[in-house]
């Protein structure tokens, strides 16, 4: 019995991949656990025979040779490779040219709208409502592919969604979103997606194009946020355009802060580490760099003692003396000749700064001047125990 069930599995099986290979889709079940996905190579100028729509693309192709077909590789006997895994967030992972759009978003928003029950199939395959399905599209960005990329891809045949694994080739006209992936294939209008798990592009069958390399494969990965454009480049004049997220190329300009690479850098090879757009965080300042703080009054000064008592003006010239020519120097501060009489020099270390209290110094009064009046007394204090009766006094 499992000899007779084998053979019309094995004959099920082919015609479902011949069926399947004709339509330009894969199926998107996969085979038995441990075999991978079947996965269908698609040129960048072929619709295939279940597009969604008619083609969108437009503008001048970054890659004329994009559509040459020639042999495709083996691939290596009991072995699978992995493709390569970038951010949507790159510099260069697209392409496109300065103010030319890759896709015309309205034109397709248009070819489903005739269509209700193809425009349902297509927003549900890409997990929007209907009703906002317009919104949607004009959110993304029209670009092309720099490299041969693996996605799932989403045929309309008979009033059907199918699912199928392919790689795409370079310089194919696709729609990204804010984080970079791609959602639209533009020469077909049909949906897209990340790859399964199980998808090799080593297996890939179909008609192929020089060039094509499973190692060089690349696996589009969401960016860690939103990015406000993207920076692609511009192969014709070789050069990079930042392009504005959900822009068609009329908001394309020169990025502010280049790539560290070249545009015609190979995208698929190492690449310098470039930080995650708005997310580079400001470098602290030197100490060169650091503004000089204001100094405090009350701090003690470098050029001075730091047991010398805070001063707000500069003493009075009569306060000291300088040292007579020829006296030898004394450690600590000279002699200090004031009106009143001349203060003893201050040993090393000693300081007169009174102790600090909280509280305003006491200002002692001000002694009374003598009248200067020129009327005489009118009274004169006598000792005590002098009888103003005695003597001569008594007689004024």
């Amino acid at each position: 019995m499992h000899v007779r069930i084998r053979p019309r599995r094995t004959s099920f099986a082919l015609l479902c991949a011949g069926f399947l290979l004709a339509a330009g889709c894969g199926s998107g079940s996969g085979g038995p656990a441990g075999e991978p996905l079947d996965v269908v190579l698609q040129p960048a100028a072929d619709p295939g025979t279940a597009p969604f729509t008619a083609s969108t693309a437009g503008g001048a192709a970054a890659f004329p040779d994009a559509t040459r077909s020639g042999a495709v590789r083996s691939p290596s006997p009991g072995g699978g490779t992995k493709a390569l895994r970038r951010a949507g967030s790159t510099p260069g992972l697209y392409a496109g040219t300065r103010a030319v759009p890759s896709c015309d978003v309205e034109a397709q928003i248009r070819m489903l709208a005739v269509d209700p029950a193809r425009e349902e199939a297509f927003a549900r395959t890409l997990a929007v409502a209907p009703d906002r399905l317009a919104g949607f599209l004009r959110g993304l960005t029209p670009v092309q592919l720099r490299a041969d990329t693996l996605v799932t891809g989403h045929g309309f045949l008979s009033g059907s969604v199918l699912t199928y694994q392919s790689v795409l080739q370079a310089g194919t006209a696709v729609m990204v979103d804010s984080r970079g992936v791609p959602r639209v294939r533009c020469v077909c209008g049909n949906p897209l997606g990340p790859p399964d798990r199980a998808a090799d592009a080593a297996t890939a069958a179909g008609e192929g194009w020089e060039g094509f390399d499973p190692a060089r494969t690349v696996v589009v990965e969401p960016a860690a946020r939103p990015v406000a454009e993207l920076v692609i480049a511009d192969e014709a004049h070789h050069s990079w355009i930042a392009r504005p997220a959900g822009d068609q190329g009329a908001g394309d300009r020169v990025p502010e802060v280049p790539p560290p690479y070249d545009p015609g850098t190979d995208i698929t090879g190492p690449l310098p580490d470039v930080p995650p757009p708005d997310t580079r965080t400001p470098r602290p300042p030197t100490e060169s760099e650091r503004p000089e703080e204001p100094a405090d009054p009350t701090s003690p000064s470098p050029s001075r003692s730091p047991e010398d008592c805070p001063t707000s003006a500069a003493p009075p010239p009569e306060a000291t003396t300088p040292t007579p020519p020829g006296e030898p120097a004394v450690a600590g501060d000279p002699p200090v000749r004031t009106r009143s009489g001349t203060l003893p020099a201050r040993a090393p270390g000693e300081t007169r700064c009174p102790a600090p209290t909280g509280e305003p110094p006491e200002v002692p009064p001000e002694p009374e001047e003598p009248s200067m009046s020129d009327e005489p007394p009118t009274s004169i204090s006598l000792p005590r125990g002098h009888d103003p009766g005695d003597g001569p006094a008594a007689r004024w």
